[in-house]
């Protein structure tokens, strides 16, 4: 199993949740974060510059079987992207185990 962590724009939230929707990623779970990215220098907005240091984003966390890892990172690669900086990343880890509660089935088995 793999775990999918993806800090996204908040914009592209209802596009990336489309996107995996589509290839069967039906459960995950999401967070509003801030964080602080790269860019170093503020955007102009009629005339007054606004700090770009803290970056509100969105935060998805997937659990995928390990065949279907490269779909879910395609789908949100497709989904999320809009060409320019600040378009977020991509974090893939292994997992050891999953449990479900209510019934204690355990491995792939847990996440459908």
């Amino acid at each position: 199993m793999k775990k999918i962590e993806a800090i996204i724009r908040k914009s592209k939230f209802d596009d990336v949740k489309e996107a995996l929707h589509q290839v069967g990623v039906n459960f995950f779970s999401y967070w509003d974060v801030t964080g602080l990215g790269n860019e170093q220098q503020g955007h102009v907005y009629r005339g007054v510059t606004y700090s770009t240091a803290d970056i509100q984003r969105r935060y998805l966390s997937i659990i995928v079987s390990d065949s279907f890892a490269e779909k879910a990172v395609e789908a949100i690669l497709d989904a999320a992207a809009t060409g320019t900086v600040g378009d977020g990343k991509i974090f893939v880890s292994p997992v050891e185990e999953a449990y479900r509660i209510r019934t204690r089935e355990n491995g792939e088995t847990s996440l459908n």
